[in-house]
């Protein structure tokens, strides 16, 4: 049951592992490429714009790390911005992103009315049955800041949508991998039910 958390620079992990101990999760926290190969589980946590993100996994060396991970059939979970570094690319930027699940993360559209960046709590309606979710309420609230949302080149890859404006995919899996536009370490019970899933997984 432990999670690792990969540090490569992208974001502030605290409360993220805090989250991870309240749930009674183990948590390891790696900043060296290496540290990976063994782990059960990694959570790739993210905030900021898509080519720094890219960036920082590169020069870190985890980017190549992550996909191999990924290919072994253990469990990833992607947050905010690592949501969308799963993808291949993003409207926000050049550079390719993991290539995890295919697909690319795009602007919300501007309307009236409609502030971007998305901030704020809202519900996430699963697509179908997503073990991640298991336990949480129809009426939840999970809590987003974004401005990019991804869209995956396959509708099977479409694990939960969220509504804002109109509705936008807020969950992607693929097998084993698996994001979250949101902050589940900011979402309060709905979020330590979900880190907890993750850390069954």
């Amino acid at each position: 049951m432990t999670v690792t958390v990969i540090d490569y620079g992208g974001g502030n992990i605290g409360s993220v592992v805090n989250m991870l101990k309240r749930v009674g999760s183990d948590v390891a926290v790696v900043r060296e490429p290496a540290e990976i190969a063994s782990s059960e589980r990694i959570l790739l946590p993210g905030v900021g714009a898509f080519d720094r993100g890219v960036s920082l996994l590169k020069e870190t060396g985890f980017f190549e790390p992550i996909r191999a991970f990924a290919v072994s059939g253990r469990p990833v979970l992607g947050i905010c911005l690592g949501m969308q570094l799963l993808a291949d690319s993003s409207e926000e930027g050049e550079l390719r992103g993991l290539g995890l699940i295919p697909g690319a993360a795009r602007r919300f559209a501007a309307k009236p009315g409609l502030r971007i960046p998305h901030m704020g709590w809202n519900a996430v309606v699963p697509r179908d049955h997503e073990p991640l979710l298991d336990g949480i309420a129809e009426e939840n609230r999970f809590y987003f800041v974004h401005s990019y949302h991804v869209e995956p080149a396959d509708e099977s890859h479409v694990a939960a949508t969220t509504g804002y404006g109109s509705s936008f995919v807020s969950m992607i899996r693929r097998d084993n991998v698996v994001g979250a536009q949101f902050h589940p370490e900011k979402s309060h019970d709905f979020g330590k039910t979900l880190l907890k899933n993750f850390a069954a997984a």
